[in-house]
C-alpha cells in the first residue's frame, strides 16, 4: 500500500448505529465523499494510526474501512474507534485521521462475541505498533497542526477536495 501513511479529514456523520450500542465499540463514521476518494490501493481491511477529533488531543485509533461482512452492508464504510474515552458524541466535529498502518484483511465472523473480540484483538495491536518511533513521529505531523475548518470540507492527503 504505496499510499501509507494516508492523511484524511472530515465531518462525523451517524452510521449504522451498532459501535457503541451492540459492539460497545464506539466508532466515527465519515461522509460517503471521504469513502468515494479513497486511493486505488487502500484495499478493505483494518487499519491503525493518529485520529483528531475538532481541536483535541491526538489519539490512537483502529480504522476499518470495507463492507463489515458480519452485517451484510450495501454501502462501503470508513469507521474509526479513537482509542480514548470521550464524554460526549462528537456528530457533525471534524475528524482528522493519518491511517499509518494495516492490520489485516476484513473477514465475516460466525458470531457477534467473535467479532467484538477480534476488534478488541485489533485494538491491543494498534496500541503496540503505534508506540513504534516510526509511527509516534507521525502523531506530531503537520497535518495534526493544520487549522481545522468547523465547515464539512474534506482535506485528502493535503489537498483541498
Amino acid at each position: 500500500m504505496r499510499s501509507l501513511p494516508y492523511f484524511c479529514r472530515g465531518q462525523v456523520i451517524h452510521g449504522f448505529g451498532r459501535g457503541s450500542k451492540e459492539l460497545g465499540i464506539p466508532t466515527a463514521n465519515f461522509p460517503e465523499s471521504v469513502v468515494d476518494n479513497l486511493p486505488a490501493d487502500i484495499s478493505t481491511g483494518i487499519y491503525y494510526g493518529w485520529a483528531r477529533v475538532g481541536k483535541g488531543d491526538i489519539h490512537k485509533m483502529v480504522m476499518s474501512i470495507g463492507w463489515n461482512p458480519y452485517y451484510k452492508n450495501t454501502k462501503k464504510s470508513m469507521e474509526t474507534h479513537v482509542i480514548h474515552t470521550f464524554k460526549e458524541d462528537f456528530y457533525g466535529q471534524i475528524l482528522s485521521v493519518a491511517m499509518v498502518g494495516y492490520i489485516r484483511p476484513e473477514r465475516g465472523f460466525t458470531s457477534l462475541d467473535e467479532l467484538i473480540a477480534a476488534i478488541h484483538s485489533d485494538i491491543e495491536e494498534a496500541k503496540t505498533k503505534l508506540d513504534l518511533p516510526e509511527h509516534l513521529k507521525l502523531k506530531e505531523d503537520n497535518f495534526f497542526k493544520s487549522s481545522v475548518s468547523t465547515t464539512a470540507n474534506q482535506i485528502l492527503n493535503g489537498h483541498q477536495l
